[in-house]
């Protein structure tokens, strides 16, 4: 098959996904790359706690920030191009990777069909996370990796990708012993010579460029490994049984290509001669999950990684079944792989939580066109699950807005809960004290929530009335889970995650939509809940709390 036309086939299928893929998958996709990149670049926008901390590196935005400077020197800064050529960038990047992963594999048709069908790399390959880079890069390197003869290049990618990502270095730690063992170079002049200096050059480069925009000298990777690692920061955020990465992270990830993957597992464990690189690939993804499994804190993300080394070894054995394969099984087997990718692929990227998304551009309407009574611009308070949408890269109009935060417990408070978590603790309490009443116009032009807040503050949403309903995502309870969990947990002699719990709690601060109330003005009516609320049952008020503006 002729390089050119592989390369424009995988070109066509990644920007597709830019075109296809409109719903909102995590935070860091904005938070960690376009804002801090709007930041750089405009002068305003929101910082969080990771960067003022100095755990984040630079690099990553710096490269979507030069494209955002060269698009406000053309005058051409819109936010359609602020948000569509980041991820092109990310797209031709992983174009590139997946290229890499079909000449790796040897040009197999199979590796080519693997690489191009998984729905969570089409989810997630054009998305601006560290985690997509991440991927790409280790694609990129182990097509250099000196499997067979000698070969240093590989390094390079591999010293970036550990730098932005430190956890990384797991999955090279035994790939470079596999590299120390099997060369014809001395063990001293290989790790002297070639690891030490390339990590050297790479790690100085990294360190000037973090130093400089962080304002100090600064070691990121250091400080993401102190903070989220010894520290146990992302804890906060969430934990999960420690084997969680093996019986649904992974699996997730892979999808439909578990099976193929499981197959090649069997087969390389049974004749591990005729399955060599697997082999080491397999060593590889083994110590990973294991050190992963230590965290605390899990995503799927985090594992995204390692789906091209799964894939290898997939393609590695369809290859060599496809040879006494009859074209009926081979039909079949592609088929059943590609509908299975598709279905996940097509919901999760087109329907499940695309609220954020859609919200987005008529918050930017509103940003440019609203004025109050006082020819006031909109000032827009976002009552949601902290970082549930983008923020400026998304609207680039210099208005007032607040989110309800929620950085972890940095200083190691007793009794600590974020401002999240307080606020949904008493809702109603809350804007009390923080969101001035009187008069009108002290109140932000504009209040952004999930369906079910809603009700329990309606009090104060009397002031305003609904100007949009986004629709966002289906929210179900998956209780019947729990007993299936609590079977694998006695079997695995663990304590199992009360999922009931968590998907009750998720459930009272996400919804089916997003609402957008807009404050009235001056002589308007308000109907909203106004007949509800005077039938519902007085509420008793707490003890007079200061009043206190923490709008602006």
């Amino acid at each position: 098959m002729r390089l050119l036309y592989v390369f424009g086939l995988i070109l066509a299928v990644r920007l597709a996904s830019v075109f296809i893929v409109q719903t909102y998958f995590v935070p860091d996709e904005y938070w960690q790359s376009l804002e801090v990149a709007h930041k750089l670049t405009f002068g305003y926008g929101y910082l969080t706690w990771e960067w003022v901390q100095g755990i984040r590196s630079y690099v990553y935005p710096l490269a979507i920030a030069a494209i955002y400077k060269v698009l406000a020197l053309l005058q051409l800064d819109s936010v359609e191009w602020l948000v569509l050529l980041p991820r092109l960038l990310q797209a031709l990047l992983t174009t590139y990777s997946d290229y890499r992963f079909y000449v790796w594999t040897g040009k197999r048709k199979w590796a080519l069909f693997l690489i191009l069908v998984p729905w969570f790399w089409f989810y997630t390959g054009s998305r601006t996370l560290a985690n997509t880079l991440e991927a790409s890069l280790i694609t990129i390197a182990l097509s250099y990796f000196p499997w067979h003869g000698e070969g240093t290049a590989y390094l390079w990618p591999a010293a970036i990708c550990c730098f932005l990502r430190p956890t990384a270095a797991v999955i090279w730690l035994p790939l470079a012993v596999y590299h120390l063992r099997k060369s014809r170079l001395s063990v001293v002049e290989l790790i002297l010579k070639r690891f030490v200096a390339i990590g050297l050059l790479v790690a100085a480069a990294g360190i000037a460029i973090d130093t400089y925009w962080h304002g100090q000298l600064i070691v990121t990777p250091w400080e993401f490994l102190k903070y989220n690692i010894f520290n146990n920061i992302g804890s906060f955020y969430g934990s999960h049984p420690w084997y969680w990465y093996f019986t649904a992270g992974l699996p997730t990830v892979l999808g439909i290509n578990t099976l193929p993957f499981v197959f090649g597992l069997v087969q390389t464990v049974r004749k591990s001669e005729k399955f060599p690189i697997s082999k080491q690939l397999l060593i590889t993804i083994l110590v990973t999950l294991v050190v992963l499994s230590t965290v605390e804190h899990k995503e799927l993300r985090f594992v995204s990684s390692l789906q091209p080394l799964c894939l290898y070894v997939a393609s590695d054995v369809l290859s060599r079944w496809s040879y006494r394969a009859t074209r009926t099984k081979l039909w079949l087997a592609a088929l059943s792989i590609l509908l299975l990718n598709a279905l996940p692929a097509w919901y999760f990227s087109t329907i499940h939580q695309k609220g954020p998304i859609e919200l987005m551009p008529k918050l930017r309407n509103i940003a440019q066109e609203y004025r109050d009574e006082r020819d006031q611009r909109a000032n827009i308070l976002f009552l949601m699950p902290c970082h549930s949408t983008p923020y400026y890269s998304h609207i680039h109009e210099n208005v007032t807005m607040r989110f309800l935060t929620c950085e972890p417990n940095l200083k190691q408070l007793a009794n600590f809960k974020d401002e999240a978590d307080r606020f949904y603790d008493a809702p109603a309490s809350w804007l009390r004290r923080h969101i001035p009443v009187h008069p009108r116009t002290a109140l932000p032009s504009h209040v952004v929530l999930f369906d079910s807040l809603a009700d329990k503050i309606s009090e104060f949403l009397t002031s305003y009335k609904l100007l949009h309903s986004i629709e966002h995502a289906e929210v179900n309870k998956l209780s019947d889970s729990q007993a299936l969990l609590n079977e694998w947990s006695s079997v695995l002699g663990t304590n199992p995650p009360n999922i009931t719990s968590l998907l009750q709690f998720v459930e009272s601060r996400t919804g089916k939509a997003i609402l957008v109330y807009q404050r009235l003005k001056s002589g308007e009516e308000n109907a909203f809940n106004r007949q509800e609320f005077q039938d519902a049952e007085p509420v008793i008020e707490p003890e007079a709390l200061p009043s206190e503006n923490q709008f602006n």
